[in-house]
């Protein structure tokens, strides 16, 4: 009798055939990451934390206009420059002579005109000066008086008559002069007081 040899299995696919397709294509239950067509789906990115004001971690809150500073705080105050002793007899000398040339220029030199200016002149000397110059302001008033009302003092030619009209100026004019050395006098002792009395208070 003659016996049929028999040929051992192969496991696999066969050389030439294409592979079958897997059988979790079309059921899914292969990765549940992947679709039905064997493509695995975009997976979403992290979200980055959120803020209690709404913003997120990578967003920087959007600033306000720059105004916070002491600058736009204070810009509705009157502008409180301090002096030195030199500075507010400066300051005052060449604000009442630029005072004095315009009144001889527009008003003829009127004296009771440079008088009225002179008083706010020494109300500023005396709040505009330092604290360690205060009794410096009723000294550099009167210089700046004397100088400002050269133009306005109506003299002849020559040094000696303007010499003499400045002079007249001078006596005819003693009680703008003596009001506003007082007045800067009075502001400057009061100033005193009151630097005094908040030293105590902070001992």
């Amino acid at each position: 009798m003659e016996h049929h040899r028999t040929r051992p299995q192969q496991h696999g696919p066969r050389r030439g055939r294409p592979p079958l397709p897997s059988q979790g294509g079309g059921g899914g239950g292969g990765h549940p990451e992947r679709g039905g067509g064997g493509r695995s789906m975009p997976r979403p990115g992290p979200r980055s934390p959120a803020r209690p004001g709404g913003g997120t971690a990578g967003r920087r809150p959007a600033r306000g206009p720059a105004g916070g500073g002491p600058a736009l705080r204070q810009s509705g105050r009157l502008p409180d420059p301090r002096l030195t002793g030199l500075g507010g007899g400066l300051f005052c000398v060449v604000l009442m002579l630029a005072l004095g040339s315009l009144d001889a220029l527009l008003l003829g030199g009127s004296p009771i005109v440079y008088g009225v200016l002179f008083l706010p002149v020494c109300v500023l000397t005396a709040v505009w000066m330092r604290r360690g110059d205060l009794l410096t302001s009723p000294v550099v008033v009167p210089i700046g008086f004397a100088v400002g009302l050269v133009p306005v003092a109506d003299g002849g030619s020559g040094l000696g008559g303007r010499l003499m009209a400045l002079v007249t100026a001078l006596a005819t004019q003693a009680g703008w002069l003596y009001g506003g050395t007082l007045l800067a006098g009075t502001i400057a002792l009061v100033r005193r007081v009151l630097l005094v009395r908040s030293r105590r208070l902070h001992v």
